[in-house]
């Protein structure tokens, strides 16, 4: 099994094309799933979030208000590094857990969703393919006014927070291009999910785990035959 990271851009399409990939049968861990996860009451996560940022995030049923994080994190840099530094390490681990679920029922590829793969880099070493789900500058401030009720001036504060589409792409060894149709769009993820199904990156990790399945196996025979003579 290999790992794909699919990552994008606030209102850029990556939640489309993340359902359109799990459409198709591919297993998604979505970060952002797993983000509120882990921050679920009585997790250390969520212990340490109250501490630094006051029971005023809270809902009234004791779960933290996302909303109200929010804008608390879009406002500040400092608050934004300060949450990341709490939820990330979290994250990395149930995102794990994850992953070794997969690969035990012998999975090609699974495809990680985190919204900050680039930013963080901490996943990238770890990726053999990487996705970015790329729009104009104008049809991404478009979709995020439409869908959030922003304004243009709050869109724009969103975007400029975030690193520039222009600049993932760059970084990225695939590209969709999402600022047409949505059949475009999915004519391009399954052309991409037909050259995942049909790399040969899974092998060598599938070879390693055989070889040392089958070290692990002669160790325990070597041992049953000693107990036993």
């Amino acid at each position: 099994m290999f790992l794909v990271g699919l990552t994008g851009g606030i209102a850029s399409g990556k939640s489309s094309v993340s359902s359109m990939l799990r459409e198709l049968g591919c297993p998604i861990i979505d970060a952002d799933v797993v983000a509120r996860k882990v921050v679920e009451p009585d997790t250390p996560a969520y212990s340490r979030i109250v501490h630094h940022f006051g029971p005023e995030i809270l809902l009234e049923n004791g779960e933290i208000d996302r909303q109200k994080l929010g804008h608390l994190i879009f406002a500040s840099v400092e608050k934004r590094k300060l949450l990341n530094s709490i939820t990330h390490s979290e994250i990395q681990k149930e995102m794990l857990k994850e992953i070794l679920f997969y690969f035990i029922r012998g999975y090609r590829y699974v495809v990680l969703d985190v919204p900050l793969l680039f930013e963080t880099r901490r996943l990238t070493k770890f990726l053999n393919h990487t996705v970015v789900v790329y729009c104009d500058l104008a049809t991404q401030l478009s979709r995020l006014m439409q869908r959030d009720g922003l304004s243009r001036e709050q869109a724009e504060q969103r975007v400029a927070v975030q690193m520039p589409l222009a600049e993932k792409r760059s970084l990225a060894s695939h590209v969709i291009e999402n600022s047409g149709s949505p059949e475009d769009t999915r004519r391009q993820v399954l052309r991409l999910h037909t050259k995942l199904e049909d790399s040969m990156d899974f092998l060598p990790v599938r070879v390693v785990a055989v070889a040392a399945a089958a070290g692990l196996g002669g160790i325990f025979v070597f041992l049953a035959r000693l107990l036993l003579s």
